[in-house]
């Protein structure tokens, strides 16, 4: 039996660029996704709709928003709109009023970055 290559053993690391609304475009690694963006159940939940909320997600194979905590730079969370087949970013955003990050009240001023890097004023809804 042939020994595998260190190539087959050892598949290169998943890696991309990912614009931060402040910084601008860092290593992913710096990073780290909460999830996608979710709509949070209405005022008084029944206990199936706050499970779907907690517990399901659409975990699509194609565009979807996430939230995403720059850890390891300006320590913000923002909304980065990113292909899960391709990880290509198509844009981030600072969250705008209503939309608040985990764990953590809403702020933002709507600025938005695209994958190149620029920012302008703009919102991912």
């Amino acid at each position: 039996m042939a020994m595998p290559s260190p190539q087959e053993r050892f598949p290169p690391a998943l890696s991309f660029l990912l614009p931060c609304p402040n910084c601008g475009p860092r290593d992913v690694n710096e990073f780290v996704c909460a999830g996608e963006v979710t709509q949070r159940p209405a005022r008084d939940p029944s206990p199936r709709e706050l499970a779907a909320y907690v517990y399901f997600r659409r975990n699509v194979a194609g565009v979807q928003r996430e939230w995403w905590y720059h850890r390891s730079g300006c320590r913000s969370w923002f909304l980065a709109e990113r292909d899960t087949r391709t990880n290509r970013v198509l844009a981030t955003s600072l969250p705008e009023g209503s939309e608040g990050a985990p764990g953590q009240a809403s702020g933002g001023d709507g600025v938005t970055t695209t994958a190149d890097g620029v920012a302008g004023q703009a919102g991912l809804h």
